[in-house]
């Protein structure tokens, strides 16, 4: 399985929806500016996103994208799918390599990569945009207390190792 861009970007635009939409509409516009996605290449995903029913247009002014279902419903193989990501990397070893290459090797890579494809398939399918979302909030807190543990006090001077003072400044 190689994950292009389109998978990629569909999932990073999918997180973006659940974590600023709060119930409301959300403009593909906004999701562009935060994601840094082409605005153009977001109408194609979302033209396939809501196709898939994984999300639901609202016309009008305050119009956008919601979710159609509840994030924790949504789950990241129901992204890809929807955008038409290849998640089976054994779906290539068809055709005209199994007719020429009808060895015994060759019949245990293939069934060695269709058992990898049903393990990708199912982390996927039990992986939701709740699950994502969940970890992020707890990665923010981890990284905001982390922060708050290597920020020297207030009112210590920083000490420096190489020179003691400022007056050691080579003229």
């Amino acid at each position: 399985m190689r994950l292009t861009s389109k998978g990629r970007y569909a999932v990073r635009a999918m997180l973006d929806l659940t974590v600023h939409s709060n119930g409301n509409p959300v403009r593909l516009q906004e999701i562009s500016t935060r994601q840094n996605i082409s605005l153009h290449y977001l109408e194609q995903l979302f033209r396939k996103l809501r196709n898939g029913q994984a999300v639901k247009s609202v016309r009008g002014p305050g119009g956008g994208y919601v979710l159609a279902r509840a994030m924790d419903q949504i789950a990241i193989k129901d992204v890809l799918d929807c955008v038409g990501e290849n998640t089976n990397p054994a779906k290539d070893i068809v055709g005209s390599e199994a007719e020429s290459a009808d060895t015994t090797e060759f019949h245990l890579s293939k069934n060695y990569f269709s058992n990898l494809g049903v393990i990708m398939r199912d982390y996927l399918a039990t992986t939701s945009l709740g699950d994502l979302v969940r970890k992020s909030k707890e990665t923010d807190a981890q990284v905001a207390a982390n922060r708050a543990e290597a920020r020297p006090a207030a009112d210590a001077v920083p000490q420096s190792n190489i020179r003691t003072s400022i007056g050691e400044v080579n003229q």
